[in-house]
């Protein structure tokens, strides 16, 4: 995981705390859906949510709902499948889902159209237009983008308000293609699935609503 905090100026921190909200706004629109369902796969959740979600925030773009369902996939694994989860379908049986719902402070997830770094120069997705850091990185951190997978870029605020991205970059296995994040193209899009090995404890940006 490579972490890089971003320098930003107060009307730049407004905007990320609105597109926070925004891709809050659209994860709790959705995870209604994921309760009467039961349905979290990616896929399937993009087939059923996916035009309905575009058109009732149209102000996030395509991809920002195509990330927001990704959030809310992922968080549904780690909730409801995870054997450690106080609500896990294990633990539940037949009982109802539980509803979720998402803080403004959740993470907000990029992929390669909504984020990229290019010579230095990190160009984001905001709700008013891009947004653009100058970044300065150590060699052996851009050289960790040339020769590992990346896996998701994610945004988010710390305990002491700084926002960070973090970068969760893979071994590259003899059959990937290097698809480096410094070169001419922009970041390499996220995985379909939550990586291996996250915990089933709940995330603190995430309440659950246990059914009546």
């Amino acid at each position: 995981m490579l972490r890089i905090s971003l320098n930003a100026s107060p009307e730049q921190v407004q905007r990320l705390q609105a597109l926070q909200s925004g891709f809050a706004q659209v994860c709790n629109a959705l995870a209604p859906l994921v309760q009467q369902t039961r349905v979290w796969n990616r896929v399937a959740l993009h087939h059923l949510a996916y035009r309905q979600l575009r058109e009732q925030f149209p102000e996030m773009g395509s991809q920002m709902v195509c990330n927001a369902i990704y959030s809310v996939s992922r968080t549904c694994r780690m909730v409801f499948q995870h054997p450690d989860s106080p609500f896990s379908l294990q633990r539940l049986g037949s009982k109802p889902l539980p509803l979720l719902r998402f803080a403004d402070s959740c993470p907000v997830y990029f992929d390669r159209h909504t984020l990229s770094l290019k010579a230095g120069q990190l160009s984001m997705f905001t709700l008013d237009g891009r947004m653009r850091f100058q970044l300065t990185l150590r060699p052996e951190d851009e050289q960790a983008f040339h020769t590992s997978k990346l896996r998701e870029i994610v945004l988010a605020r710390r305990a002491d308000s700084v926002y960070e991205l973090s970068f969760l970059l893979a071994p590259l296995d003899v059959a990937t293609p290097v698809v480096p994040l410094l070169a001419a193209a922009p970041a390499t899009a996220l995985v379909t699935e939550a990586p291996e090995g996250v915990s089933g404890e709940i995330p603190e940006y995430i309440i659950v609503e246990e059914a009546s």
